[in-house]
């Protein structure tokens, strides 16, 4: 096992080294000068613009610009930010709390319904219950994430007044961030209906972010279990007189799940592009609606460091199902 999560490892490095250049060149196609929002003017006489290039180093060759931001990546800088003047990591490192909250959510939202839904659809095959399931998956899948955060706010915040419009919590609770995930400060606060709150909040932007992979999961989900319950070691666990739940979870679903938790882990960087709209339409402070500011701001620093921090946890959980395949199927280890 060790071996296969090595040789997994060595995988990485060379996608890395890409995603630095592609971060690296990204930024500078931008529209926009840097040095101007530097400066704070939106005309600078050319010698500050001179020493504002010097200074920050962008009248060096492209190449020594690369290196020097590669040798300040493997030392553990990524730079500063030009509007809040702090390092990059400790802005993310605040924000990143708030978008994981809401892709766990999200993801859990996905895989509890779409995992049961692709199972039923699948043994209900050609069924009304599989039609019903799968059409609105479809639907689901369709539905861009801009417009269905809006359709939601409008008919459950705006129409019904059931959920907040945006943020993560009401402005009357205030307590210490320990965690950075609201639902597990607001409960450490013991402040009354804190909790709740912070749920309510949740509910929109977990829905909106999670009905694009909860559709693919779900139809993942049934393509896969088709496929195994035709199997011989199935037509054998049902000749031997076991229930159908035994079955179908014992037998067909374990079988099943390679293919979905491969569809699982490729969902995080859809969550990812995702959180960008959804944390902007709900007002989210996450690193997706930082990414947003940070662009409108031109902010490079921030632009290129968010694009290769989000890369690297991508990477990170991708690793995460290659070990998940090793340990669902122990032969994948050998390949």
């Amino acid at each position: 096992m060790i071996r296969f999560i090595l040789h997994r490892l060595l995988l990485i490095i060379p996608t890395f080294i890409g995603i630095t250049i592609v971060a690296f060149a990204f930024v500078r196609v931008l529209p926009g000068d840097p040095i101007l929002l530097i400066a704070g003017e939106r005309s600078v006489s050319p010698e500050r613009y001179q020493a504002l290039l010097t200074q920050f180093g962008y009248d060096r060759p492209i190449w020594v610009q690369y290196w020097d931001y590669l040798a300040g990546i493997f030392r553990g800088d990524f730079g500063t930010s030009i509007s809040t003047k702090r390092p990059v990591v400790r802005d993310f490192l605040t924000l990143f709390p708030a978008t994981v909250e809401l892709s766990f959510c999200a993801t859990l939202f996905a895989v509890i319904l779409g995992i049961p839904a692709g199972v039923i659809a699948a043994v209900k095959r050609g069924s009304w219950y599989d039609q019903t399931l799968m059409g609105t998956a479809l639907v689901g899948y369709s539905m861009p994430i801009f417009w269905l955060g809006l359709l939601l706010i409008i008919f459950f915040s705006g129409y019904l007044g059931w959920t907040p419009v945006s943020g993560r919590i009401d402005l009357l609770y205030f307590f210490p961030t320990v965690t950075g995930f609201m639902t597990i400060d607001s409960l450490l606060s013991a402040q009354d209906g804190a909790f709740i709150s912070a749920l309510r909040h949740l509910i929109l932007p977990t829905i909106t972010l999670g009905t694009i992979p909860l559709a693919v999961i779900a139809r993942q989900t049934r393509s896969a279990m088709l496929e195994v319950l035709g199997d011989d070691y199935v037509r054998t666990a049902r000749a031997k007189g076991l229930a159908p739940r035994q079955v179908v979870g014992q037998h067909a679903l374990r079988n099943a799940l390679i293919p979905v938790v491969t569809t699982i882990g490729l969902q995080v960087g859809v969550m990812m592009a995702g959180a960008i709209l959804t944390e902007t339409i709900f007002s989210w402070p996450g690193i997706g609606k930082w990414m947003v500011d940070a662009i409108s701001r031109r902010d490079y620093p921030v632009v290129q460091a968010g694009l290769l921090l989000i890369a690297l946890i991508v990477m990170a959980v991708n690793l995460i199902v290659d070990v998940l395949y090793g340990l669902i199927n122990p032969r994948i280890r050998h390949h």
